[in-house]
C-alpha cells in the first residue's frame, strides 16, 4: 500500500488527520456540543497530551523515518516496520480514551521509534545527529511522568510532564529548524542569483540556543526554582530570536514555503521568552503555552511536513494556494488563543480552534493525493541536437 511505502506518507497523513479530529472534538466538548470522553483524564488534560504526544510524536516519526536514511545513506524502514509503528501509535491514541492500565500503551511508541532511529544513526554516527536520541528520551520521560501520576504513582507528574513535553518539541524545533530554515533560504537565494547578504548561521549561537532549550524540559521535570527555569527559557528564546534575525527573512516575502519557517521559528523564540516571564509571574502562562503550542509547534510542523512531502514525492517546492493559506491561519489562531487566555473571552478561543481546524483540513485535502499516490513520472530529458 502506497501509504506505507515511505515514512512521511503514513505519519504525516496520520498527524494531520489526527490534529484535525482531536481539535474538532475538543472544540465541540468545550462548546458543550459533545459529551466527555470515557477517559478518566479531564478533557483539557487529554487535549494537551494528545496535541503534544499524539500529534507531535507522529510528525517526528514521519520526519525521522524520512530524514535519517538520507543523513546516513541507509535504506529506509520497510513497509512492515512502518505498519507496525503506525499500529502502535494508533493503539496509543485509542488507549488514551480509556482508564486502568490501558493508557500505558501510549509509552510504547517512542522507544520503538527511537530504537529504529538509533539503529540507522549508529551506522554512521555524528554527534549533531545523535542529539535527537537525547531529545526523544526527554520526550518519553515527560510522557512517563504524565502517566505515573495518571496511575497514582506520582502526585505531581501530569502538569510537569505536559510542559516538559511541549518544550522538548520546541527544543527540536530550535535545532532542526535552525538547520533547515537558513539552509533552505540560502539555497533559494543562490538559485535566484543572489550572492551577497546570505543567511548567517553561526555555530556558537546555535549552541547557546540549543543547550538551554534541552535543559529546560529536565528542569521542569525535576522542579528547579522558578528563577532558573525562567532563565533557561529566556536564554533559549533570546538565542532563537537572534538567530532568525540573521537569516534574511524579509527576502522570503512572497514565498510562503519559506516565510512560514522563519515566522514559526520566531514564534518559538517569543514563546520561550513569554514562558520565562510567566515563571516570574509577569505574564499568564496559558498564553505562553499556546504561543509555543499553536504558533511554534503547529506552525513549524505544518511548514516542515508540507515541504518535505513535496520534496520527497518529487514535486516542485512551491506551496499550493490552500496550503499557503493554512500557513497564514496558524499565526492568526495563535493570536486569537492568546487573546482568549488574556481576557477569558470565549470568542477568541473558539476562533482559534476553528482556524486550526480549517488550516489542517486544507492541508489534508490538498496533500492526501500526494501521500496516497505514487510519485509523478519524471519529465523526459530533452535530447540535445547533434
Amino acid at each position: 500500500m502506497m501509504l506505507f511505502s515511505e515514512g512521511f506518507r503514513i505519519f504525516f497523513a496520520a498527524a494531520v488527520g489526527f490534529a484535525l479530529v482531536a481539535m474538532a472534538w475538543w472544540l465541540g466538548w468545550w462548546g458543550g456540543l459533545l459529551p466527555d470522553l470515557p477517559s478518566p483524564l479531564a478533557p483539557m488534560q487529554w487535549h494537551a497530551h494528545e496535541m503534544i504526544f499524539g500529534y507531535g510524536s507522529a510528525v517526528l516519526a514521519g520526519f525521522f523515518m524520512t530524514a535519517v536514511p538520507n543523513w546516513t545513506g541507509a535504506k529506509g524502514a520497510p513497509a512492515r516496520f512502518l505498519a507496525l509503528a503506525f499500529a502502535v501509535w494508533a493503539l496509543g491514541r485509542a488507549a488514551m480514551l480509556g482508564g486502568g492500565l490501558w493508557p500505558l500503551l501510549d509509552l510504547a511508541f517512542l522507544p520503538l521509534l527511537g530504537a529504529k532511529i538509533a539503529g540507522l544513526l549508529f551506522k554512521a554516527p555524528k554527534p549533531q545527529q545523535l542529539i535527537f536520541l537525547l531529545a526523544l528520551a526527554l520526550l518519553w520521560s515527560a510522557n512517563l511522568a504524565f502517566h505515573l501520576e495518571m496511575q497514582g504513582v506520582l502526585t505531581d507528574g501530569i502538569a510537569p510532564g505536559l510542559r516538559a513535553g511541549l518544550v522538548t518539541l520546541i527544543a527540536m524545533i530550535l535545532i532542526l529548524g535552525g538547520r533547515v530554515t537558513p539552509g533552505f533560504t540560502r539555497n533559494a537565494m543562490v538559485g535566484a542569483g543572489r550572492e551577497t547578504r546570505l543567511p548567517w548561521n553561526p555555530a556558537p549561537l546555535a549552541i547557546l540556543t540549543a543547550a538551554p532549550a534541552l535543559a529546560l524540559p529536565l528542569a521542569l521535570l525535576v522542579g528547579t526554582p522558578e528563577t532558573l527555569t525562567a532563565a533557561l527559557a529566556a536564554l533559549a528564546g533570546a538565542g532563537a530570536l537572534a538567530r532568525v534575525a540573521l537569516w534574511q527573512g524579509l527576502w522570503t516575502r512572497g514565498k510562503p514555503i519559506l516565510w512560514t519557517l522563519h515566522l514559526s521559528y520566531a514564534l518559538a523564540g517569543l514563546g520561550l521568552i513569554a514562558l520565562g516571564a510567566a515563571h516570574l509571574g509577569l505574564l499568564p502562562e496559558l498564553a505562553a503555552l499556546h504561543l509555543l503550542g499553536i504558533g511554534a509547534v503547529g506552525g513549524m510542523t505544518l511548514s516542515v511536513l508540507t515541504r518535505a512531502s513535496l520534496g520527497h514525492s518529487g514535486r516542485p517546492l512551491i506551496a499550493p494556494r490552500p496550503v499557503a493559506l493554512a500557513y497564514a491561519l496558524i499565526p492568526l489562531a495563535t493570536l486569537a488563543r492568546c487573546l482568549g487566555a488574556e481576557t477569558g473571552a470565549a470568542l477568541p478561543t473558539a476562533t482559534a480552534g476553528a482556524l486550526w481546524c480549517l488550516a489542517f483540513a486544507l492541508v489534508l485535502v490538498t496533500y492526501w493525493p500526494i501521500w496516497s499516490q505514487p510519485r509523478p513520472p519524471r519529465a523526459p530529458v530533452a535530447r540535445q541536437p547533434r
